[in-house]
């Protein structure tokens, strides 16, 4: 059987309280009503998203930024005012908002050192 695609995408976090705390205010995004305790599973579609502990064996404290290498871009409604609220509470902006191929476009860096893109075209 071949593999269809994306079906889940989940961040090793430091503290998953103030992880989920985060993307709750400044992405507003809703848990899930489904999830093992390890972890918070948002209600995004069409894959979902969530947040886990750190697993044993993981140090993301020894590297530059968690994820490297990877790209994470989620889909966002008001991209501008996601980005003005992250930045004006101080939050590191990555690269500033452009307008390009997937809309309004930029990235930011979460409680944990990921960098996040968002845009507004889907």
């Amino acid at each position: 059987m071949p593999v269809t695609g994306p079906d889940f995408l989940s961040l090793q976090v430091r503290d998953l309280a103030a992880s989920q705390a985060f993307y709750e205010r400044y992405l507003g995004l809703v848990r899930s009503q489904t999830g093992p305790p390890h972890a918070v599973v948002f209600a995004t579609k069409p894959i979902a998203f969530a947040l886990r502990d750190i697993v044993p064996g993981t140090d993301l404290d020894s590297v530059a930024q968690p994820g490297i290498g990877a790209a994470i871009w989620l889909h966002a409604t008001n991209v501008q005012a996601v980005h003005d609220a992250l930045a004006a509470d101080g939050h590191t902006i990555v690269s500033a908002p452009i307008d390009g191929p997937f809309g309004r476009t930029f990235t930011f860096a979460d409680p944990d050192g990921y960098h996040v893109t968002l845009h507004d075209r889907a």
